[in-house]
């Protein structure tokens, strides 16, 4: 699970928990901007694991580094939310942290929950990244229209944590 700065990091939490109720082993990297909305400490109570968010951070621990070891292991890449910002660097191959190391290095199913303001989720930029990440298979639930945090109603609101999880689901019966 990717967790990137936006306010609807904190629908993260309980998607998180809904997995892990659902007996499904959760590692959780944040970006450095995803510390601003949600605390490091209720990923790793959550998950019952560390929560990573550092390239280099437990280079002890994985000697290939965590995007590289993290890659291999997991079955599915779920990023939620994603920002306008990391659907960037994603969708142009761009890799200057954690979770984006591991998306490049990820080779199995990537399921993204697109989140931001209305005015960002419309910009040309915007749908010209989310069009060359589903030409390169990513898989995208939402954003949804609602009530958004700049007190607006509109499309931008990430999937809510069920609706994720179901689509979790799915993609990884798919692929299996």
């Amino acid at each position: 699970m990717g967790v990137t700065g936006g306010i609807a990091a904190y629908k993260s939490a309980a998607l998180v928990s809904h997995l892990v109720q659902a007996n499904y082993g959760v590692r959780v990297v944040m970006t450095p901007s995803a510390h601003q909305f949600i605390g490091q400490a209720t990923m790793a109570a959550l998950t019952g694991r560390p929560v990573y968010t550092e390239i280099f951070a437990g280079q002890d621990a994985h000697p290939l580094g965590p995007h590289i070891e993290f890659a291999r292991d997991a079955d599915l890449l779920c990023v939620a939310p994603a920002t306008a910002d990391f659907l960037g660097k994603a969708a142009n191959g761009l890799a200057d942290s954690l979770l984006s190391t591991l998306y490049l290095c990820f080779q199995g199913p990537v399921l993204m929950a697109p989140a931001m303001n209305c005015e960002m989720w419309e910009k040309p930029a915007v749908q010209r990244n989310i069009e060359t990440l589903r030409s390169d298979g990513v898989h995208l639930i939402g954003p949804n229209e609602g009530w958004l945090s700049c007190r607006q109603k509109g499309a931008g609101r990430m999937s809510e944590p069920l609706e994720i999880a179901e689509q979790i689901v799915s993609v990884l019966k798919k692929s299996n």
